[in-house]
């Protein structure tokens, strides 16, 4: 096995046996980067030179015969839309093409403390706003398992890059299934925490009331231990809460797993479906108990994502005006002119539609008829799964209605584009942890299983996912 082909876990217990160094491990990476980027465009920033320091910085505490913790010394990558201070920051877009952060996220401070080593920063759709990476300023990030489709979105380029071994994991942002959908659509693992388990503090702001940093690994085990490096409690984001997860194992003949009626459909892939079914069965055959439950208002969960998400775009993206930071226009010669145009010349298609349709919305007039209808539906589909919760213990759906689609199917037609949210959405509106695993593949494209649990329940989700 290739030392980029290793796990967090393999990682560790080897730098840990001196098998190979920190350095060793970081140069297999980076020789993959700059093999594959070309083909599959997954990052758009690379640290060589800062990644090598950090990881000799490692090796030579391991030669003082220091211990060292289970994260430091692997490389690992970040989403451009993750601050990492004096590295460039993108997000995808052309407004903030040079745009060099000033500070670090708190995740990344903290995988910092943990010895983690940055290889730079991943491509992704536009501001993180699609299921394909195909709006990234940037141009697409191609599907490693077929260059011909899309790794899926908005954190496609998180995806990719592990899944094709660039680097050993990787953060991604999750609004409505970015870290999911595309954990998926790739075959690797994805976990999109509770709302408040980890700070958003440094993650530009795209639905300041969904966003969420996630992890995306090769295993399941390695999604728990960058889950646990990068939670808790942050002073400087607000809706963070104290750890509250639990320890220790869930004993799966006690457990009852919810099947929502409403997340199997038709228009989905039926061998989709059958990949998720028969891993049901596994589970069933194991001892957990299979429960079929309902989630009544889940047909308007999509319409709901699809309002308060541009709503929360026009007022976040109002910063970029060309002022303070990022791209400005030449052409201006008055200060809106200079507002109208740089907008205009520098965000993409897809921001512009949702930043109209967000101001539109909250707009006199359509505000009550469109944001707030919205806001008292969520409080329903929050409490859908209150109620579905008190009878199980966690639910079990596809991740996504299909495989990994063809680069430039759906980029025309939005609507379409959307769906492709549909199984992954609620879990950003009623704030829930979900998580993405393999469980299977169609025509040789990945198949990924979701599992939703309740609020802080992050350890249930995670040891079934180490089961499946």
């Amino acid at each position: 096995m290739k030392l980029n082909e290793l796990t967090i876990k393999q990682a560790h217990e080897g730098l840990v046996a001196k098998k190979f160094t920190s350095v060793d491990l970081t140069k297999a990476c980076l020789a993959e980067i700059k093999k594959s980027n070309k083909k599959l465009n997954a990052f758009i920033t690379v640290t060589e030179k800062e990644a090598l320091e950090q990881a000799k910085a490692v090796d030579k505490k391991i030669s003082a015969g220091k211990e060292i913790g289970i994260l430091e010394g692997v490389p690992m990558a970040l989403k451009d839309n993750i601050l990492v201070k004096d590295i460039r920051a993108t997000s995808g877009s052309k407004i903030l093409e040079n745009y060099v952060a000033s500070y670090d996220a708190t995740a990344v401070e903290k995988l910092r403390i943990a010895g983690a080593v940055i290889l730079g920063k991943t491509n992704l759709d536009e501001f993180a706003m699609g299921a394909s990476t195909e709006t990234s300023y940037f141009g697409p990030t191609k599907n490693p398992h077929d260059t011909a489709r899309v790794p899926g979105g908005s954190s496609g380029g998180s995806a990719a890059a592990v899944a094709a071994n660039m680097c050993i994991y990787a953060l991604g942002s999750d609004t409505g299934g970015s870290v999911r959908q595309p954990a998926s659509f790739c075959g690797v693992t994805g976990l999109k925490p509770t709302y408040g388990a980890v700070s958003r503090y440094g993650l530009m702001a795209m639905a300041s009331s969904l966003d969420q940093i996630g992890p995306i690994t090769k295993t399941a085990e390695d999604a728990e231990i960058v889950f646990e490096t990068i939670r808790g409690k942050d002073e400087m984001d607000s809706t963070t809460v104290e750890n509250k997860n639990k320890k220790g194992k869930i004993d799966i003949k006690k457990l009852k797993i919810g099947i929502p009626k409403e997340y199997f459909v038709s228009g989905m892939d039926p061998k989709v479906e059958k990949c998720v079914r028969d891993t049901v069965d596994k589970l069933k055959k194991m001892g957990a108990k299979i429960v079929d439950v309902s989630l009544p208002h889940a047909e308007y969960t999509l319409a709901v994502y699809y309002l308060i998400v541009p709503a929360e775009v026009s007022a976040n993206l109002a910063r970029y005006d060309g002022v303070r930071y990022g791209y400005q226009t030449k052409k201006s010669k008055t200060l809106l002119e200079t507002y109208l145009k740089t907008r205009a010349e520098g965000l993409g298609d897809e921001v512009k539609r949702r930043i109209m349709l967000g101001t539109y919305t909250l707009s006199a007039g359509y505000y009550d008829a469109y944001y707030l209808q919205a806001q008292k539906m969520r409080t329903l589909i929050r409490e859908d799964f209150e109620n579905v919760f008190k009878e199980v213990d966690c639910l079990v759906m596809p991740t996504a209605p299909t495989t990994a689609f063809k680069i430039g199917e759906k980029i025309d037609d939005p609507l379409t584009m959307y769906l492709s949210d549909v199984f992954t959405v609620s879990a950003n509106i009623a704030g829930l942890p979900a998580i993405s695993v393999p469980c299977g593949e169609v025509k040789k494209m990945p198949v990924g299983l979701q599992i939703m649990g309740k609020w802080f329940d992050e350890k249930t989700i995670l040891e079934l996912a180490k089961l499946i």
